[in-house]
């Protein structure tokens, strides 16, 4: 055991002997950019943290159902006067438009003596038709009158010989009758000769093209050289005395809130002109297919008023109390418009309303809300009913002046 333990210290000690001049080993050294980029790297995430909790307030227990809720933004519209103005398109028209057409049996057209955009009396002359066949046929019969008038003469010099000798008896009672219905029928024929040759004349007389009335020519469809007859198409189409109108497309609840006399205002597409009208008649049918029905507006006439042109009019309809909204609150879809309001749990509720005018301010809602609703604002098409947000009350603005 002596010897072990001897022989452990000696090599205990020569191995400390043997070490002993050799050098230390120093612990590793941290590059300073790394101490100063850690060091800036806490001191972010305490501003972040020091951020969200003096935006945050008390912090929300882990229970509390808002804690993970959408912030929207709500508004309680309140009412207001809203003046009433429906926009409508429509299509612009002659108010009493007149196709003009053959009335005789026609012929060859020699001559056209107006043009589309002018403007026509009563009775004036819009194409001339060949009637060379048509006089022939008047003057044939101008001598057939004349004929019926010999005939009749000798029939009645027959009758005045024969009652010279009834007296003396040459001549029977019998006699008598007959050259009487003799020269009866003589005479007929003359006054039928004559009526033809008036039939003729007033035929002949149809031949040419007249404007029923005083208007503006909107269409002509014929030229010289052309036939035309009874079965053809309109030649022209006449506006009567100029006058225009629009069809305005309205709703069926638009509709039933106009009366004939209202003021509108018409601008063509395409022109930045405005128009003065009035409604004079509002369809008595409603279109089902699709719940429309058509104002007439008329209009004086204006060559930049041109019939088949699109235009819109802004009708006039009275002053009345609503609620107002952006568009961007009023949703739609198959059940029809609706708004989403924010109850006093904080949860979201559908709301039906009936929507009016859409003016310069928002769409007027005439039912459906009192006015004192928290109304979501925007980006209702992403929530639910019952969703659970967490509101925030839109600051009224002072209006735009």
């Amino acid at each position: 055991m002596n010897y072990e333990t001897t022989i452990r210290a000696e090599a205990a000690d020569g191995v400390a002997t043997e070490y002993a001049g050799a050098p230390s080993l120093a612990a590793p050294k941290i590059p300073r950019s790394l101490i100063l980029g850690g060091l800036g790297l806490f001191g972010l995430l305490l501003a972040i943290a020091a951020y969200f909790a003096l935006i945050g307030g008390e912090p929300v227990a882990v229970g509390d159902d808002n804690s993970q809720a959408a912030t929207v933004t709500v508004v309680t519209p309140g009412k207001t006067t809203v003046v009433g103005e429906i926009q409508a398109p429509g299509t612009l028209a002659a108010r009493r438009p007149m196709p003009v057409g053959v009335v005789g049996e026609g012929g060859q057209v020699l001559r056209v003596t107006v043009d589309a955009g002018d403007w026509v009396q009563a009775g004036q002359v819009l194409a001339v038709i060949d009637r060379s066949v048509q006089v022939q046929q008047a003057e044939a019969q101008s001598a057939q009158i004349e004929v019926a008038r010999a005939d009749a003469n000798l029939a009645q010099a027959n009758l005045d010989r024969a009652l010279q000798l009834v007296a003396r008896g040459f001549v029977s009672k019998a006699d008598v009758d007959r050259l009487t219905a003799t020269r009866d029928a003589a005479v007929a024929r003359v006054k039928v000769a004559q009526a033809q040759l008036g039939e003729q004349r007033a035929r002949n007389q149809r031949l040419n093209i007249y404007a029923p009335a005083s208007g503006y020519v909107l269409a002509r469809n014929v030229e010289p050289g052309q036939t035309v007859g009874a079965g053809s198409p309109a030649l022209f189409t006449i506006a009567s005395g100029g006058e225009m109108e629009m069809l305005a497309q309205l709703g069926e609840e638009q509709l039933a809130g106009l009366a004939v006399g209202t003021v509108a205002t018409i601008v063509p597409t395409g022109s930045e002109r405005q128009f003065s009208g009035q409604v004079w008649q509002l369809a008595p049918v409603i279109d089902q297919a699709t719940r429309q029905g058509i104002a007439r507006i008329a209009l004086a006439f204006d060559p930049a008023l041109r019939p088949g042109g699109f235009a819109t009019a802004r009708i006039s309809s009275g002053s009345f109390t609503a609620t107002l909204l952006p568009e961007s609150a009023v949703l739609a879809d198959e059940e029809g418009s609706f708004v989403y309001i924010v109850g006093q749990d904080s949860k979201v509720v559908r709301r039906a309303v009936k929507t009016g005018a859409v003016t310069q301010n928002g769409i007027a809602i005439t039912g459906g809300l009192s006015g004192t609703e928290r109304v979501v604002l925007r980006a209702g098409g992403f929530l639910n009913p019952g969703e659970t947000v967490n509101p925030q009350l839109l600051k009224k603005q002072p209006p735009k002046r």
